[in-house]
């Protein structure tokens, strides 16, 4: 691992000795030549789009229609209040979490953590070298899980990419001591079943579980062969993390054929995704439920037995919908908001030709009680602004505005900017604010924009895929409300209970 604070680079490298469960060794000085940006995890290279398409980007910029390049647009009840570009991390940005003071920003290069206690002059505390694609983020006290999701060397992070039919290849979840935030430790690793996309945290007093969402298993794989068909649950001591190992499997999609029982895909399903696994899962503590987005599938599963998850309900969407990406809960816990991440993020789809339906959130009613719930689709929501054709552009993360008696998020949608939407009335979704930026270019689809967008403690906080971190703040009577509610920490995956 190597840690840069304010541009002074202090080197340091992770002993590779690791014990079978993954743990790791203390920290020991090194050279630098091993812990680089590694190419393996860049994101997809930019496609050339057709002349035509070309000539459309442009003449849509020309009359206005879209914003031109970088130019930023917005409605009159948001504020952009600050941008801090990328640093020494040059490689995607990805998820975010937060805990007082502090925002803890993924990206595929490692993590980045800024002081937010001036909202509008964020400021760098650190910056930890430690590539693996994604990067997914939480912090749960003085612990901070980073999910690793490509094939390395080893557990360390001066690791490099090795191919998955490797048996020493490694995969799965990194975690750091984050009680000095500007001097993060590198305490433990725990190796999971084809990796870790995204985590989820269930934290108890004592222990921290981890659900592991990870999909695409292959035969050629040593570690990661079908099926796959749920997730891995790693119990992390918080007074001791470097004990922290799997200690189950629950099967989400039971089934007889060789990938289990979950969505078989195209060509029974032309278009949806095969279900292998989840890709995100997010939990409601304080209702005992989770609910999960994987793949061709969305689930509803209690977690009252935090080891042992059971599912309620379990829905399909194959018409609409091709890769159930992500989820949120209303704060009453009687409706999910699933997202359709169509095209895999790197697509344009938020235009005519793709349609309202596609690429877009499924809002479900969660009805009857207990073990008996079932999930009832009500509608879809997506932004009304066409993107250009060479902007990606789907429905991602986004997060609750914590406002009593109504039902409002704000979202990411790549290079669709934020949406801040309300869907109180599930059948009638509706957008009340928007934040957005024009294309990054006109003549092929490079990947960026919003890939987080979060309320947290009265501002909304976006990791920009390629450009940096914002701040914004909405000034919205039907958001005001949501400032008088602050949390000490937040990992939107693991949603509060606000108004307890």
């Amino acid at each position: 691992m190597i840690l840069l604070n304010d541009r002074r680079t202090r080197r340091r490298r992770l002993g590779v000795a690791a014990a079978a469960a993954g743990l790791l060794a203390a920290l020991l000085t090194a050279a630098p030549a091993g812990a680089t940006p590694d190419p393996g995890d860049a994101p997809p290279a930019p496609k050339k789009v057709s002349k035509s398409d070309q000539a459309e980007v442009r003449e849509a910029i020309r009359n206005g229609d879209i914003p031109g390049q970088d130019e930023i647009v917005h409605s009159d009840n948001i504020r952009h209040l600050a941008h801090v570009p990328k640093d020494v991390l040059q490689g995607t940005n990805s998820d975010l979490a937060f805990q007082g003071r502090y925002a803890f920003a993924g990206n595929y290069d490692g993590f980045r953590i800024f002081d937010i206690s001036s909202p509008k002059a964020p400021k760098t505390v650190a910056q930890v070298l430690c590539p693996g694609s994604q990067n997914d983020i939480s912090v749960s006290g003085n612990l901070l899980f980073l999910s690793t999701d490509s094939s390395r060397s080893d557990s360390s992070c001066s690791s490099t990419t090795q191919p998955a039919t490797e048996k020493s290849s490694w995969e799965g979840m990194k975690v750091f001591d984050i009680s000095d935030k500007r001097n993060p430790r590198y305490v433990a690793a725990v190796e999971t079943a084809c990796g870790s996309h995204t985590h989820t945290l269930v934290p108890e007093r004592r222990n921290v579980y981890v659900y592991v969402s990870s999909y695409s298993p292959n035969a050629a794989y040593p570690d990661c062969r079908p099926p796959h068909d749920g997730i891995s649950v790693i119990k992390v001591p918080r007074k001791a993390p470097e004990k922290a190992k799997v200690v189950g499997f629950p099967v989400l999609f039971p089934g007889e054929g060789p990938d289990g029982g979950g969505n078989p895909g195209g060509p029974t399903n032309p278009g949806v995704s095969k279900t292998t696994g989840c890709h995100d899962i997010t939990v409601l503590p304080s209702k005992d439920l989770a609910a999960g987005a994987c793949m061709g599938d969305g689930i509803l599963f209690s977690i009252k037995d935090p080891e042992r998850p059971k599912v309620i309900d379990r829905v399909q969407d194959n018409v609409n919908f091709a890769f159930w990406h992500s989820a949120t809960f209303n704060q009453k816990a009687n409706k999910v908001v699933y997202t359709d991440e169509l095209g895999g993020g790197g697509a344009a789809t938020c235009n005519a030709e793709i349609g309202p339906d596609r690429g877009a959130d499924g809002i479900y009613d969660i009805v009857g009680k207990g073990d008996k719930r079932k999930l009832v689709f009500r509608s879809y929501f997506k932004i009304p602004r066409h993107q250009a054709d060479t902007e990606n552009c789907v429905a991602h993360n986004g997060s609750l505005i914590p406002v009593k008696g109504k039902d409002i998020m704000v979202q990411a949608w790549y290079q669709g900017g934020v949406s801040v939407w309300d869907f109180t009335d599930s059948a009638k979704p509706k957008e009340i604010a928007y934040f957005d930026r024009g294309p990054l270019t006109t003549d092929t689809i490079k990947s960026g924009g919003s890939w987080s967008a979060y309320y947290y403690n009265g501002y909304i906080y976006s990791n920009e895929y390629a450009r940096g971190f914002d701040v914004l703040k909405i000034d919205d009577r039907r958001t005001d409300p949501a400032r008088r509610v602050h949390q000490r920490e937040l990992n939107v995956q693991t949603q509060p209970d606000y108004f307890d």
